[in-house]
């Protein structure tokens, strides 16, 4: 079987769609009777051939890039016009049996085109999908009748959540939709080891001072500012707290002038983008995870925090249902206020916090990309035998 896998976004350009795609691939290497060709893009103009494994190939169409987490419309447009140039190629050459899009648009847009010539099947990671993303909220719009086009012709299109499903299924619900969660490597993602048997009962994370985090790209949708007016709160309160936000993006300098003006800058970390090797220690340097993100497929960062053993602070979107069940706090009101009272409560509460920080490990075992890898590959026999 010879699938060819499109995607605009691979680390270290973009965010979890990318990185479900690197993962998805680790998991196919090596696999017999399974060969991958890859389409997607890099920083600098070009075109790049990489071997990821013997039976998987990467083709990097290269643009003038400026954000390696923000895309601009002109940026998608170039993508798309170059990349498509390159899957005709990739069509001609190949004798392919099916295309994996991830993301309806704009990648599902090259598999559209050429449905004719070979059937395909989409991932929804979130920004997909129409809702409340307000930096997208025209695009959705615009777009509106290509995404249901794209999303009519193909074969299957499969959500990372149940809750993203239920979204894609209020703007299109004649879809066909499964569900494929996303997964967590246990391996690199983990809590502090412990040094020797006589550590055993001690938590060398726990101090006066609570360490919360936040990752992922800075945007809108993000809301971050909500977590910092929390921040201010607990400091009003004199409550020991130190906040860092892990990522970068276009509201970077934006934040850090409000962090600035509030004078939290004591208090307050904005790292600009971690590599990802470095990813698993600022977890595990970490007490709790928060997030006030409106909107999400599911959350990469909130099942590296799981699995590094961090309770969850949460607002209410897709995919926190299936991640947070006794691992931590979906707040019933989007505010600073509901997020400090909840931070608050894991810190008074140590019973809690030790039960909630053990539930978090045992959760995320549920997620592996062994399962999500299965998975995707009994879809991609499916496919294949029925066109």
């Amino acid at each position: 079987m010879k699938i060819l896998i499109l995607n605009y976004e691979f680390p270290p350009i973009g965010g979890g769609g990318g990185v479900a795609n690197q993962q998805l691939l680790k998991r196919f290497a090596g696999m017999k009777n399974l060969y991958i060709d890859v389409l997607t893009s890099d920083s600098k103009p070009g075109l790049k051939k990489e071997q990821f494994a013997e039976n998987i190939n990467i083709y990097k169409v290269g643009i003038h890039k400026k954000d390696l987490h923000l895309w601009t419309r002109a940026e998608v447009i170039e993508w798309l016009i170059k990349a498509g140039f390159q899957y005709k190629k990739l069509l001609r050459d190949n004798d392919y049996q099916l295309a994996h899009a991830f993301f309806g648009f704009p990648t599902g847009w090259l598999s559209y085109r050429k449905a004719d010539k070979l059937p395909y099947i989409i991932s929804l990671r979130g920004s997909d999908v129409p809702g409340s993303n307000a930096r997208l909220k025209l695009d959705y719009k615009m777009l509106a009748p290509v995404f249901r086009s794209i999303w009519k012709k193909a074969f299957l299109l499969v959500a990372c959540s149940n809750g993203l499903k239920e979204r894609a299924l209020r703007f299109m619900p004649s879809a066909n939709i499964e569900v494929v969660p996303n997964g967590i490597d246990l391996d690199v993602f983990h809590p502090p080891r412990l040094l020797s048997k006589t550590d055993a009962g001690v938590d060398r994370n726990r101090s006066d001072t609570i360490r919360l985090l936040t990752v992922g790209r800075l945007s809108v949708t993000k809301r971050v500012e909500m977590l910092i007016d929390a921040i201010e709160i607990l400091n009003k309160q004199k409550i020991k707290v130190h906040f860092t936000i892990a990522g970068g993006g276009k509201m970077e300098s934006m934040l850090k002038a409000i962090v600035n003006q509030k004078r939290l800058g004591d208090i307050i970390e904005i790292t600009g983008r971690i590599d990802s090797k470095d990813m698993p220690d600022v977890y595990r340097k970490s007490d709790i995870f928060i997030s006030a993100s409106m909107q999400e497929g599911m959350s990469n960062a909130m099942l590296e925090a799981m699995a590094s053993g961090l309770p969850i602070i949460t607002t209410t979107c897709e995919g926190v249902e299936e991640l947070i069940k006794d691992n931590g706090v979906i707040v019933k009101n989007d505010n600073a206020e509901t997020i400090a009272d909840s931070v608050k409560l894991l810190m008074t509460d140590e019973i809690l916090y030790d039960k909630m920080k053990s539930a978090a490990l045992k959760h995320a075992e549920k997620f592996s990309w062994e399962s999500a890898s299965e998975q995707y590959l009994s879809l991609y026999r499916k496919a294949a035998d029925i066109n």
